[in-house]
């Protein structure tokens, strides 16, 4: 996934009824649902640090940080709170 948004990819991309932010935040918590391990935040993270928009609002009106408080994927939600105050990364 990074190299094909170094390579230009629109990290803030519509595919269906989903932002790619909201799409992986929902793969990661849901993958931990049925698998039982613990939650990641990598996919999440990259998209980010692409330029994500972490308030961007998808087709169905959901938020990243509503699909994140849905699955109680903490992690996400301390990164998306840090992006959406400023401090998520360079440049923001």
């Amino acid at each position: 996934m990074a190299r094909l948004l170094a390579a230009g990819t629109d990290p803030n991309e519509v595919q269906g009824n989903s932002t790619l932010l909201t799409h992986a935040i929902d793969v990661e918590g849901d993958s931990t649902l049925q698998s039982g391990r613990p939650l990641t935040v990598h996919t999440t993270a990259i998209l980010l640090a692409f330029g994500a928009d972490p308030e961007l609002v998808d087709p169905d009106g959901h938020t990243p940080m509503h699909m994140a408080e849905q699955y109680d994927h903490t992690l996400a939600v301390e990164l998306l709170r840090r992006h959406i105050s400023g401090q998520g990364g360079a440049g923001r």
